[in-house]
């Protein structure tokens, strides 16, 4: 793929609003967009125990993964957020056995929380980015702390009205405020119910 475009975990949110509901955010390693990934409770654990090197007492899935591809002298080489269909994203772990490379789907969140436990890139592709990254201003370098950046707020207005019913321009607004308060949880919603109407 000449498009891809390698990513960086930046981030996960929870949301205090909608229970096991996480955004996990990446960000390009040599730009300034950033891909918002609405996850459940289950895979950011996942995330959040392999980031913070934290042993479970038993192996989780993602690690009876890593054991398995030991074991099967398999080893996996990169991770690839590839398509978005109707809001919906789609990966590939890009695997090799005796100099065969294997393409498995799966979730972003499997296949990000796979790809940490074997210290692969992560990438995305430009036309996902085009269509669902968001772009920072120039100023904002704050990076989100994944041990400590675990809260968002929505604002009392979007709890009131569903996205659908909210016009564009109040879309657009949201967005901007969503952004501005690093709450990518809300920027993710909103820009998949703007990608709708476009």
């Amino acid at each position: 793929m000449a498009d891809k475009i390698k990513m960086e975990i930046l981030g996960l949110s929870s949301s205090q609003s909608q229970s096991g509901s996480f955004a996990l955010v990446l960000g390009e390693v040599d730009g300034n967009r950033r891909l918002p990934i609405i996850i459940g409770m289950f895979e950011a654990q996942a995330i959040a125990i392999e980031i913070e090197k934290i042993e479970p007492n038993r192996p989780m899935t993602h690690d009876l993964f890593k054991s398995f591809a030991h074991n099967f002298d398999f080893k996996v080489n990169e991770i690839i957020i590839s398509d978005l269909k109707e809001g919906v994203f789609f990966a590939r772990i890009i695997c090799e056995k005796e100099g065969k490379q294997i393409e498995i789907d799966a979730r972003p969140s499997d296949a990000i929380a796979i790809g940490l436990r074997f210290s692969v890139d992560i990438y995305s592709v430009e036309s996902i980015m085009a269509e669902a990254g968001i772009v920072l201003a120039e100023d904002d370098d704050e990076v989100t702390d994944i041990k400590t950046k675990f809260t968002s707020s929505d604002s009392p207005e979007l709890k009131a009205k569903k996205l659908g019913d909210l016009p564009m321009d109040e879309l657009n607004k949201s967005l901007d405020d969503a952004l501005a308060a690093e709450d990518y949880e809300k920027a993710a919603k909103i820009r998949d119910e703007i990608n709708k109407r476009n």
